[in-house]
């Protein structure tokens, strides 16, 4: 029987608030990404996100579009969460709490990042894509 402690609920939403969403409890991974398609998404350098199991995912609210594995709402256009078969991918940017205790375990596309960028301590480094049980550049 598990204990009945108080779980952790991080709660979100796009930037008009028209979609709003919740995690429970911790995410299954957190990380960076330096691809070109999270650039061009974010319109920033990079983006970070974390991975729930998608049922610990709820959403509610506003119409959303999804180009490229992205969701977005329809009305202001910014990122909420991309929700595929069994996980919830989070933008960390679109969650209500700044800032948070979530931190980067790895980095993908690494061969992108821009060259102002250092390397994040501690976080496994990827070329490109994660590959599970692929051992990463300097882990």
């Amino acid at each position: 029987m598990q204990d009945h402690v108080a779980t952790l609920v991080r709660s979100g939403s796009c930037l008009c608030r028209g979609v709003t969403f919740r995690v429970r409890g911790n995410p299954l991974r957190v990380g960076i990404c330096h691809c070109a398609d999270c650039r061009k998404s974010n319109g920033a350098p990079f983006s970070a996100y974390g991975v729930w199991a998608v049922e610990a995912f709820e959403q509610e609210g506003g119409f959303t579009g999804t180009y490229a594995n992205r969701t977005f709402c329809t009305t202001c256009g910014g990122r909420v969460p991309w929700v595929s078969e069994d996980e919830a991918e989070v933008p960390l940017g679109s969650l209500d709490e700044v800032p948070t205790d979530l931190v980067p375990a790895y980095e993908l596309w690494v061969k992108r990042r821009e060259h102002w960028l250092s390397a994040l301590p501690d976080a496994a480094q990827f070329g490109e894509d994660r590959v599970e049980g692929e051992v990463a550049k300097g882990a």
